[in-house]
């Protein structure tokens, strides 16, 4: 079998990817907020022309899987009539802003996303998966997701920090957005062949000494699945999200809006967790410590369904599981405490590790990775 194909960027509205399920059309909500009106028509949407399920990508955004080429304009101009989508492609793909998600009506990180929205056309071509954080709350809780250009609170002040590196440049609310504009520049004009993301060109091009002489704050605590100030979180396995159920508890409670995050949560505005067993509730379900990409048969480059596999593995595993379609590991980059590559309709296992690293157990069954997690606890 020929290797994974590595596409180098990814999907979005405009631009859709084509898996082996149907097109996937991936929807940018600004702010990471969907008023309810919204929220309902793109659940619609997704029980229409996609398999009635929404996906939580790691960058708060949401994903129709299984869109018919044929139906690809019909959803396009049903977006747009909701507000979730830009008419200039372009400006649709350079919409890859994080916002942590508790942001408060008015606040600095609200003024500071739309700041960097109406100076899109100003940045640089980049690379599709360049993203931007706005992350200005007590302390940063998006420093482990994935952004290339950050914008933190410091201990006094903001700072623009390059991912990648170990501080920032110190920079006023009015000064952030030129500056980010004059550091994406900066990117764009070192990025290699080999160096697309912005910590791999930081760590071949050290930046200029004035732009990282300002230390960060500490992270801060990743909200957690249950009651929020204002609201409640609530987790979706894999980042899956039943459109049907997400409907239902939208109406029972007659939410005004929901944020997405990208820890496969949402945050209800306003509302309370709710009897759905479409969705997670409870912080130490097992669940939630486990990445597991669609495989097969949805993904062409995957040889092993994985979903199935991770739900029966997940009580078994203490701490993080991986479960990978191929070697691509699309839905973790990071290591985990035990990762299962598919090859040839088998898997490879290691532990202490990501995709990337030398599996130490070859040719696995599910049974035989049962029994060997079953061993490790």
């Amino acid at each position: 079998m020929s290797a994974p194909q590595i596409k180098g960027w990814c999907p979005g509205a405009h631009r859709p990817m084509l898996a082996a399920d149907g097109l996937v059309v991936r929807i940018r909500p600004r702010l990471a907020r969907l008023e309810a009106a919204q929220a309902l028509g793109l659940c619609d949407l997704a029980r229409r022309y996609g398999h009635g399920y929404l996906d939580l990508t790691n960058r708060a955004n949401l994903q129709i899987r299984g869109v018919a080429e044929g139906d690809h304009a019909a959803l396009l101009h049903s977006l747009g009539d909701l507000g979730l989508l830009d008419a200039d492609p372009a400006l649709e793909e350079r919409r890859n802003i994080l916002v942590s998600p508790f942001w408060q009506e008015g606040d600095i990180v609200r003024r500071l996303t739309l700041a960097l929205l109406a100076r899109l056309s100003d940045l640089p071509d980049l690379p599709a998966k360049v993203g931007f954080a706005i992350d200005c709350g007590a302390g940063p809780v998006l420093t482990a997701d994935s952004a290339d250009l950050r914008i933190e609170r410091a201990a006094s002040g903001l700072i623009l920090r390059a991912d990648g590196a170990a501080a920032g440049r110190a920079v006023s609310e009015d000064s952030a957005i030129p500056a980010l504009i004059e550091m994406a520049h900066w990117l764009a004009d070192h990025i290699t062949p080999d160096h697309r993301r912005m910590a791999r060109v930081v760590a071949a091009a050290p930046l200029p000494p004035e732009w990282c002489d300002t230390p960060l704050l500490p992270p801060a605590q990743r909200p957690q699945i249950g009651v929020q100030a204002n609201g409640a979180m609530i987790g979706a396995a894999f980042g899956h999200v039943d459109a049907a159920a997400l409907t239902r508890v939208i109406r029972a409670q007659g939410l005004a809006a929901i944020r997405v995050t990208p820890w496969r949560t949402l945050f209800l505005e306003g509302g309370a967790p709710p009897d759905e067993p479409a969705f997670v509730t409870d912080p130490d379900d097992p669940l939630m410590r486990v990445d597991a990409c669609p495989g097969a048969p949805y993904c062409p480059s995957a040889t092993v369904p994985t979903r199935a596999l991770a739900r029966r593995l997940a009580p078994h595993v203490t701490g993080t599981l991986h479960v990978s379609g191929c070697s691509k590991g699309c839905a973790r980059k990071r290591a985990a405490d035990v990762t299962l590559i598919g090859r040839e309709g088998r898997f490879d296992m290691l532990r202490q590790g990501c995709v990337e690293n030398t599996p130490e157990q070859y040719g696995l069954s599910p049974d035989d990775i049962l029994a060997e997690v079953s061993a490790l606890k």
